[in-house]
């Protein structure tokens, strides 16, 4: 997969991609069509191009892999820490109901690690740690799921009838 959740190309990904580049380059020091290394490759002949053109102004240097496009600005040790916090529950930081929003969550954020995100960025950052948007079901507090059961297994087919 070419992003991983979100979070760019793992690093192993990236050697992989800097290899097939540098490959490229001394093909193209052969004189060899893009096509043909392009096929060889696997790669598409659109990618050898700008490869090419990178070689040509700048030589091999210019294809190395540049690093990550950013760092998280979350460490391991501050995720699981925000965790342990997301744990604790909304009520526990001064929000009366039990609904964790990204809003709040970047609120908690900006308490606790001094940091500000973008509400997108709070969502790419859960995201990549494996977590997922969900909206609670909305549930009657009276509901009684015994009940419900009994009327679907009883009274429903009764309801419902023939259909010939």
């Amino acid at each position: 997969m070419r992003y991983p959740q979100g979070g760019g190309l793992t690093a192993e990904r990236q050697k992989f991609r800097e290899a097939l580049r540098l490959k490229a380059a001394e093909r193209f020091a052969q004189g060899e069509a893009s096509s043909v290394i392009a096929k060889d490759l696997r790669v598409s002949v659109r990618s050898v191009q700008r490869w090419r053109r990178t070689w040509d102004e700048s030589g091999p240097r210019a294809l190395r892999s540049q690093g990550p496009a950013s760092l998280p600005r979350l460490s391991e040790k501050q995720f699981a820490q925000l965790e342990a916090e997301l744990a604790k529950g909304p009520a526990a930081h001064g929000w009366e109901d039990q609904r964790w929003t990204l809003a709040r969550i970047k609120t908690l954020i900006g308490r606790r690690f001094h940091l500000t995100y973008t509400v997108q960025g709070v969502r790419k950052l859960l995201v990549r740690n494996g977590w997922s948007c969900q909206v609670p079901a909305r549930r009657a507090v009276e509901r009684d799921d015994e009940a419900v059961a009994g009327w679907a297994k009883e009274v429903w087919p009764c309801a419902e009838g023939s259909r010939r």
